[in-house]
């Protein structure tokens, strides 16, 4: 059942939504429930969840290939609420990861454009 969540979301949205209202994101297969996701990542993670909310992003197309462009595949998104005091640590971990070395790029760039001004 646990390969019906797909994967988290790790970007500077999710990562400031789960600093300020620990909350987070996961991609899931696109005919799960709330009530099934709540049920998921409740019986996964070990972590009571306060409020389970989706959407569905609009579909985007693929690199035009000569017969067909197509689209890629369909996802949900969903947003999970977790208490003040419960964390997932191996996400919170990654999405540090991540943000420590997105700035690092972000700031060798800066100086490198700076270099070349």
């Amino acid at each position: 059942m646990i390969d019906l969540i797909k994967y988290p979301v790790i970007n500077f949205k999710s990562y400031r939504a789960l600093m300020v209202n620990n909350q987070y994101m996961f991609n899931v297969d696109l005919r799960l429930t709330k009530p099934q996701i709540k049920k998921l990542i409740e019986q996964y993670f070990g972590v009571n969840v306060i409020s389970v909310n989706t959407h569905r992003p609009p579909r985007k197309k693929r690199l035009y290939i000569q017969t067909s462009p197509g689209y890629k595949k369909r996802y949900k998104r969903v947003i999970i609420t977790l208490p003040k005091n419960q964390e997932i640590p191996y996400i919170k971990s990654l999405m540090a990861s991540n943000l420590a070395a997105a700035m690092q790029r972000a700031q060798s760039a800066q100086a490198s454009s700076s270099n070349e001004a």
